[in-house]
């Protein structure tokens, strides 16, 4: 059942940055590994930036200069263009994280050669992007999560762990850089011995995660040679609170047939809103500290999604924030848990991300050994609570490729 459309951004926070067209600084490596030893001398291959078969791209000549804010328009976009395939062939609610899935796919993209690294750029919407220097694109996924990490009040974490099978030999170039961009941390295991695995991977994800996901895994395939997760804790603090005094139960209405009792929230304030003449839709802002806010999107009809999924890009978006007004308003809003597992590899085949799931993928960057894939993405996501007090809890996490 979907009840409306909410939208959690940081997008005010990367965009204050981003505005200014900064360009993107090639982060130093950090001499401190938290898992797996490597030589501190490691220099980077040559042959890391020589992807001859996708140099054809890049002779474009209508591509857009590479900024951190295009960067970050051409991410968000990429979120709604997954939005909508997920929101196609589920009727429930839909809860993702497109930071954790883009994160993922672009350490896939340091993995990747040729037609298969060719295809996560496009999936990811970042092909029309100048990209002369094979650093920029990973560079500028720090950056992003640096700005959004920075910010204490936000209360926002991120982290990738990679497990690997402990005779799988792992190219030093793949680990320099997943650890300079990414922050990536390494852990070898058996995944011969399927229960033990499990055991360590989901020890060291309960730890990481603080105890908000203590088991993700139930079972793992012994075959596994890697698996990398990415997490994302969100904590956040609502500006202005709602009051638990005037939280009741109340009919909310799923749509013209269906209507459960909630305990609904309740207050009257001032706040920032606008209405689209076109969608038909109430968009409202209701913010947290740290300068994020969650936009909260109501359709005039009940139930009607379709049209307001169909148009969701980051420019209707930056609209509706435009011609927004501080108004009194009497809002009812209801108290929520939701949960959503998903199969990614159907909807990243359907965002032309193919090659990396067949025999045929080139992931040479990662491994010298041949018929190296991925088997399977799944992407986990917990939205746990939004409650009237001073604190809004939220995990979104973890997102898990395996090879």
């Amino acid at each position: 059942m979907k009840i409306g459309i909410y939208l959690l951004l940081l997008c005010e926070i990367c965009l204050e940055i981003s505005k200014a067209d900064i360009k993107p600084k090639t982060p130093k490596k950090e001499k401190k590994h938290n898992f797996l030893g490597r030589n501190k001398n490691d220099n980077i291959s040559e042959e890391w930036h020589q992807h001859k078969n996708f140099s054809k791209l890049f002779e474009e000549q209508d591509l857009e200069e590479f900024t951190l804010y295009n960067f970050t328009e051409k991410t968000a976009n990429f979120g709604f263009n997954l939005y909508r395939k997920i929101a196609m062939t589920h009727d429930n609610n839909v809860i993702i994280s497109p930071l954790s899935v883009s994160t993922l796919m672009a350490t896939y993209m340091l993995a990747a050669k040729g037609e298969t690294h060719r295809q996560i750029v496009k999936g990811l919407n970042l092909h029309a992007l100048k990209d002369r220097d094979r650093h920029y694109l990973p560079s500028l996924f720090k950056q992003l999560k640096d700005n959004i990490t920075m910010n204490e009040e936000l209360l926002f974490e991120q982290g990738i762990l990679s497990f690997i099978q402990k005779d799988f030999i792992i190219r030093e170039d793949f680990l320099n850089l997943s650890k300079q961009y990414f922050d990536m941390e390494f852990l070898h295991v058996d995944f011969q011995n399927s229960t033990q695995a499990k055991s360590v991977i989901n020890q060291n994800i309960n730890q990481r995660t603080k105890g908000k996901i203590p088991e993700i895994f139930e079972e793992l395939d012994r075959h596994n040679k890697l698996l990398l997760v990415d997490y994302i804790l969100f904590k956040g603090k609502w500006l202005y609170p709602f009051n638990s005094k005037f939280t009741e139960m109340e009919t909310f209405h799923i749509n013209k047939y269906r209507s459960v009792q909630v305990p609904m929230m309740f207050k009257s304030d001032k706040v920032n809103s606008t209405f689209d003449e076109n969608l038909r839709c109430n968009v409202l802002k209701l913010p947290y500290k740290g300068k994020a806010y969650m936009l909260v999107v109501i359709p005039e009809k009940e139930g009607d999604y379709i049209s307001l999924e169909d148009h969701l890009t980051t420019d209707l978006v930056e609209s509706w924030l435009a011609n927004m007004k501080s108004r009194k308003m009497d809002i009812s809003f209801p108290k929520f848990k939701l949960e959503q597992k998903y199969k990614m590899k159907k909807l990243l085949y359907a965002l032309g991300i193919k090659n990396i799931f067949s025999r045929t993928a080139d992931l040479s960057h990662l491994t010298d050994q041949e018929y190296v894939t991925v088997s399977q993405v799944s992407l986990v996501n917990y939205l746990l609570r939004v409650i009237q007090t001073s604190r809004h809890t939220s995990r979104i996490g973890p997102h898990l490729p395996s090879v």
